[in-house]
């Protein structure tokens, strides 16, 4: 293992006790998911909090109150859920974030007990899908060979129903069980996937659907109906995400038109009767119910910000999480009579709050929108002097910022930064134009946004290239190297976490769900596309790098490996760029607070320094 300068972690950011635990306690104060619950027993569920320190899985049983801590493991537990009766709970158990691993089951009510193998005779991997019902289990898994579903029939062995080299999962099962859809890629492109239905009887298949190049596909649930083979469905035939319902045994289908700008997704109303939508747009989630019969698009209420998850009760109340950028979340319910209320509050006291974000639309000179969408977010207080500045870049690269509570945003403005988020090409919420723009070029296409958007900053007064300091993880991190490499004037600093840094060895290490992803998004792979990945590579521009670096890596990560972050470091380390390398025993990012608050205080210490705040 090579020796890098490690990074400093201080003791503590702020000499003002305050501030200091005021941005400690946005981290650390208790939070908790919308929850899910049994289909057969709704009055048990399942949800995910920091409670203990860690994010671990607690069962809830509504009819007594009760709350109980599920799992208890070093690194977290993130993925779990309720078979229909609610009798046990299955969670995933991986090795130290590596998310490589299999699903168990432990009872639901029960302390003390080992969690014991849920799917004897199927083979570990990364999940691609699991659907519990009654009569029927169905679960997927990922490795580098490429997918496998099993189907386990009335307590019986697993049977193989679909294996393909292509990357692909299990999507849902219907509510009688005698359906299942499988999305895949078999037409090579994992971003723009295909839906094959199966008889979960013996595998047969039932109908099949794809929209053709470029257009995707997502079974989001059939009808919560025995016997109701309408299955809902998202589509992008007009260009941006909209919904249809197809009757995959009649195989017709009825587009729904709801007449929103944006982009929208939706669950079942409990009869089959209607649907929750949720509809984003310019960063910002509103809720609507719409009656299939009539057409009836109603408003629902809820404050402005983002929704970020949305489920329908069995009482036809709607369990949501809620927050914006200055109020910390909240897991409400909102009755059928339009009474909204909290619904789990977890103890403790509540984060504190922050400010508001702004919009700005910047012109670009490029399609195929007129603007791209930045979010900004100043220190209360600040005047008209140009001040330091975080261009923080989200991941995914098919995600968005939104008008949501962070308490990352937070901590950077408590540590007087501005904070600016760019929505540029590759995120989601703006069509699918603007989503695929960056095909055949990623990186550099979403790096000449991000330049727009800091020129007008510039223009505004708010910040200066010296003040200017790039951040983000993940694919974040990937443009924070990539910009430090070819747009070495625009920045003072960069904190690049868990990112790519040497694309062909990234791709030669990563998991395969992911390479799948980068040959849809580079044209193919690193041999036959090797322009391509040496063009969109950081360590390509390595020699080109002036300002100092930070980079926070995983040692189990399977999505950005950690070699290749090693090759760059070693060539930054022959260069003689300042570099600092925060190295942790996880996987892609940390599910405990304490790691968490580490990290942070690191990122932000090490921006301070870069902008000369702190010497």
């Amino acid at each position: 293992m090579s020796t890098y300068p490690g990074a400093t972690v201080p003791k503590a950011l702020f000499d003002d006790p305050d501030k200091e635990a005021r941005w400690r306690a946005r981290f650390s104060a208790p939070r908790v998911s919308v929850p899910d619950w049994a289909r057969d027993a709704p009055q048990r569920s399942l949800y995910v909090s920091n409670v203990s320190g860690t994010w671990e899985l607690y069962a809830w049983d509504r009819s007594t109150g009760t709350h109980r801590q599920v799992t208890d493991r070093p690194n977290g537990t993130f993925h779990g859920t309720l078979p229909v009766d609610g009798e046990r709970v299955w969670w995933f158990d991986d090795t130290d974030g590596d998310e490589f691993g299999s699903w168990v089951t432990e009872p639901f009510g029960e302390h003390g007990t080992r969690p014991q193998p849920a799917l004897p005779g199927t083979h570990a991997g990364y999940p691609a899908g699991l659907e519990l019902g009654a009569r029927i289990i169905a679960a997927g898994m990922s490795t580098d060979d490429g997918v496998t579903v099993w189907v386990m029939r009335d307590g019986g062995a697993p049977e193989i129903v679909y294996q393909h080299e292509q990357d692909g999962g299990l999507a849902v099962l219907s509510w009688d069980e005698n359906l299942l859809v499988i999305m895949h890629s078999e037409h090579g492109d994992s971003r723009h996937p295909a839906m094959r239905v199966l008889r979960s009887a013996d595998g047969s298949a039932v109908a099949d659907k794809w929209d053709g190049p470029g257009k995707g596909l997502s079974a989001l649930d059939f009808a919560p109906v025995s016997g109701d083979p309408r299955l809902l469905v998202l589509h992008e035939r007009r260009g941006r995400e909209e919904l249809l319902i197809w009757d995959v045994e009649a195989d017709t289908e009825t587009e729904i038109d709801l007449g929103l700008p944006g982009e929208v997704s939706a669950d079942w109303y409990p009869d089959g009767r209607a649907l929750l939508i949720a509809h984003t747009h310019r960063a910002r989630t509103t809720m609507h119910r719409y009656d299939l019969a009539s057409g009836e698009l109603t408003p629902l209420s809820s404050p402005e910000g983002t929704v970020g998850t949305a489920s329908v009760r069995p009482d036809h109340s709607v369990e949501y999480s809620w927050s914006s950028a200055a109020t910390p979340g909240l897991v409400r319910t909102l009755s059928p009579n339009g009474e909204d209320r909290v619904l789990l509050a977890p103890g403790g006291d509540r984060a504190p709050a922050s400010v508001p974000v702004s919009d700005a639309f910047i012109e670009v000179p490029h399609g195929p929108n007129d603007t791209v969408h930045a979010l900004i977010a100043r220190p209360p207080g600040t005047g008209d002097e140009p001040i330091p500045t975080v261009f923080n870049l989200h991941g995914g690269p098919h995600a968005a910022d939104e008008d949501r509570f962070s308490s990352y945003r937070a901590a950077w403005i408590e540590a007087g930064f501005a904070v600016v988020e760019v929505n540029y090409r590759g995120s989601t919420g703006y069509g699918s134009q603007w989503r695929d723009a960056i095909e055949g070029r990623p990186g550099l296409t979403e790096l000449a946004d991000v330049a727009h958007v800091q020129d007008w900053a510039i223009e505004q007064g708010l910040t200066t290239p010296a003040h200017s300091v790039v951040a983000g993880a993940s694919w974040g991190g990937y443009l924070t190297l990539l910009a430090l490499g070819t747009q070495p004037q625009r920045w003072a600093g960069g904190v690049a976490g868990v990112p790519v840094a040497d694309y062909v060895s990234a791709y030669a290490d990563e998991m395969e769900p992911l390479r799948a992803f980068d040959r849809a998004m580079f044209g193919g792979s690193p041999e036959q596309v090797p322009e391509v990945y040496r063009d969109c590579s950081p360590i390509t521009y390595v020699d080109r790098v002036r300002a100092p670096v930070l980079v926070l890596a995983g040692d189990n990560d399977p999505r950005c490996p950690i070699r290749q972050i090693e090759n760059y470091l070693d060539r930054l380390r022959q260069r003689q760029v300042p570099f600092e390398f925060y190295r942790y025993d996880a996987g892609h990012g940390s599910l405990v607070i304490a790691e968490t608050l580490d990290q942070v205080a690191t990122e932000i210490h090490f921006a301070r320094r870069a902008v000369g705040m702190d010497r």
